[in-house]
């Protein structure tokens, strides 16, 4: 279930070995507030989180020196009703990201699909080309609220555990930015139940961003790969 408050232990060497040789991608899915349904204070969440997205940007980097992709949902009018586009940052730093979290191109509505598709395809070209690295993937995704596409992402899910060789080669990480709990119903299917939707490993951890302490980052990334 979504991940609340909870005693966190620090990595072992051995542990954190597994957080090496592997490439990191973030998706940032933030939306424009509805002026009529949403709750006090959904405005300033982007900008409240900033220095915890920057912290975990930054230790993500710290794993994988050559540079984190990150992919961002964009409102353009190429965009449809049912699908947003994902603009691809390839070695995003601090300044992209500050960049971007002080933008307000933001879809009013999240479709998410696209983007964890894209970044699904990147690692699985990479894989079989052979230039992924060792220890595999970790695609971390930012999102205030609930998607509307949750039977595609879930789709997604499912047939990437079947793609995989075992369950700590891919990892992907929800992470709420504030509360919402009409999401935390979606995110608890996917954190507990993805295996019987047909999932051959459960890859998938849940998290609301303010639980997630700034010295324990490690600790939260290798629940991505083996919760």
């Amino acid at each position: 279930m979504m991940t609340r408050l909870i005693a966190l232990t620090e990595p072992s060497q051995a542990d954190e070995s597994l957080l090496q040789d592997r490439d990191y991608t973030i998706i940032m899915a933030k939306t424009l507030p509805n002026p009529m349904a949403a709750p006090p204070g959904f405005a300033q969440r982007w900008m409240t989180a900033q220095a915890s997205i920057l912290d975990l940007a930054q230790k993500c980097r710290e794993f994988d020196p050559d540079g984190i992709t990150l992919y961002v949902a964009t409102a353009t009018e190429e965009a449809s009703e049912k699908h947003c586009l994902f603009q691809c940052h390839e070695q995003a730093d601090n300044e992209t990201f500050e960049s971007i979290l002080n933008e307000n191109q933001a879809p009013q509505s999240l479709y998410l699909a696209d983007g964890l598709e894209a970044a699904l395809n990147a690692y699985f070209t990479d894989k079989a080309n052979g230039t992924a690295k060792i220890n595999g993937q970790i695609i971390l995704i930012l999102l205030d609220g609930e998607p509307l596409d949750r039977i595609a992402i879930a789709n997604l899910i499912v047939k990437a555990t079947h793609q995989i060789d075992s369950d700590e080669e891919l990892g992907i990480g929800f992470i709420q930015i504030g509360e919402n709990p009409i999401a935390q119903g979606f995110f608890a299917m996917l954190d507990d139940h993805l295996e019987e939707a047909g999932a051959k490993y459960d890859i998938v951890h849940t998290q609301i961003l303010e639980t997630i302490e700034t010295d324990s980052l490690s600790t939260f990334l290798l629940h991505t790969i083996l919760d």
